[in-house]
């Protein structure tokens, strides 16, 4: 074949049967986070720090010889710390715009709501209305259109924790 008569790819000629590597791809920039978002996580971390604070009390409680019930003191300590860590994750998934962050998130207020108007029923102190207001901010945070919007927007983010990558199209 003559030097004239090369094949020729939309992109140019070939060379040795290979075609030029494609241009890199520029990531979409991410849209804004709305400040509703920020606030959120801070509320959510502020939740999780509430838990391991508890979860210490907890230990303080079972070393000192004070706790009653040392197995169900061990378990509240455990699930102290796994609600930490679970609202932590959660917050940081929030704050990445992944939408599986919502749900934890969203259970825990449920539950807190729950709780709140108990302990107020019982003892109408500060902190009882503190978890109930902070539980609610947070809650109806979550269903407002910005936060909604932020955490569901981009194509291909849902990779939850123990989720497979590349399932964004069974959405």
């Amino acid at each position: 074949m003559s030097p004239s008569r090369r094949p020729t790819t939309p992109s140019g000629p070939r060379e040795g049967g290979r075609r030029p590597p494609a241009p890199a791809r520029q990531p979409d920039p991410a849209p804004a986070r709305p400040p509703l978002l920020a606030v959120l996580c801070l509320l959510t971390l502020l939740e999780a720090a509430a838990a391991v604070g508890l979860a210490v009390a907890w230990v303080v409680d079972l070393v000192s010889g004070v706790s009653v019930r040392p197995a169900a003191t061990v378990f509240l300590v455990v699930f102290g710390l796994a609600v930490a860590l679970v609202l932590a994750a959660s917050a940081r998934g929030l704050w990445r715009g992944r939408r599986w962050a919502r749900s934890p998130v969203m259970t825990w207020q449920i539950m807190l709501v729950v709780l709140s108007l108990g302990w107020v029923g019982a003892d109408p102190a500060p902190w009882t209305w503190a978890v109930l207001a902070v539980a609610l901010v947070v809650g109806v945070g979550l269903l407002l259109p910005p936060v909604v919007a932020a955490t569901t927007g981009r194509a291909g983010d849902d990779d939850a924790p123990g989720t497979a990558r590349g399932t964004a199209g069974r959405r």
